[in-house]
């Protein structure tokens, strides 16, 4: 059973007036077979918590930690954490030009197993991962993204994800800008990838409506920087009816109480 587990991790980002503090100390552990969701409004800090893991240059790890089986995620390089089980779907997913989806996909998978697959049965595993997102063919012919709509965009995400079967992955808000056929087709995907029963899923998204589609384990509440509440599949839907004002408030009560003893 493979573990990600995050302590106590403080992250910050350049503003104009300086660094400026996102993540204010999260604890988070999922495990193999877990689909966890987190939830909560603009700004809160959900997909900074998803790059910081990934390795983005932007966030500074001010303090805390990140392991993977006991490795230190934090100490490797965006490529090694790539190799050690870690992908991360982008919530805009980048276009790059002349660079076809077929070899993108290919020296993608030669990356992550440190090896080229074998064209026959590479041919064969993309064709039907393609056919299990429902992407035409003729996709694997033309530049990465470029021209996709978002939720063709969403499912070439998916196909990464059929393709390269890592140990975890982190999926940030992976149902925006999807009509109900898209986000059928995505959540199939992800149920796939998680239904192996060694893969963990760490789901982020504001809405509940993926969540009819994904079972979560474990629903977080992330309000200013922090997990502000923890529990099942029930949280959602009692999020669904309340909204997060009441988290939101109760953070800028806190806040103001820390500011007014300083």
């Amino acid at each position: 059973m493979a573990t990600l587990e995050i302590r106590d991790l403080h992250v910050s980002v350049i503003a104009e007036d300086g660094p400026k503090e996102i993540l204010k100390g999260v604890d988070l552990t999922v495990r193999s077979g877990e689909t966890h969701a987190i939830m909560g409004p603009n700004g809160s800090g959900k997909s900074t918590l998803a790059y910081s893991i990934a390795g983005h240059p932007k966030y500074t790890i001010t303090s805390g930690s990140v392991t993977l089986d006991g490795q230190d995620v934090l100490a490797l390089s965006v490529d090694q954490r790539a190799r050690a089980g870690l992908f991360l779907a982008m919530q805009y997913p980048v276009e790059v030009p002349g660079v076809s989806v077929a070899n993108f996909l290919r020296t993608a998978k030669t990356a992550v197993d440190g090896e080229a697959p074998k064209l026959r049965t590479w041919v064969k595993d993309v064709n039907a991962a393609m056919a299990a997102v429902q992407m035409d063919p003729e996709f694997a012919n033309r530049s990465v993204n470029e021209g996709f709509s978002g939720g063709e965009k969403k499912r070439h995400e998916i196909l990464q994800l059929e393709l390269l079967n890592p140990k975890f992955a982190i999926l940030d808000e992976t149902d925006s800008g999807l009509d109900i056929d898209a986000l059928r087709v995505v959540s199939e995907g992800v149920n796939r990838f998680s239904s192996q029963g060694d893969r963990g899923v760490l789901l982020i998204t504001h809405y509940t409506r993926i969540l009819r589609y994904i079972k979560p384990d474990y629903v977080h509440v992330f309000v200013a920087g922090r997990i502000a509440e923890q529990g099942g599949a029930e949280l959602a839907e009692r999020l669904e009816a309340e909204g997060y004002d009441r988290y939101v408030q109760a953070a800028k009560a806190e806040a103001a109480a820390g500011a007014g003893q300083v």
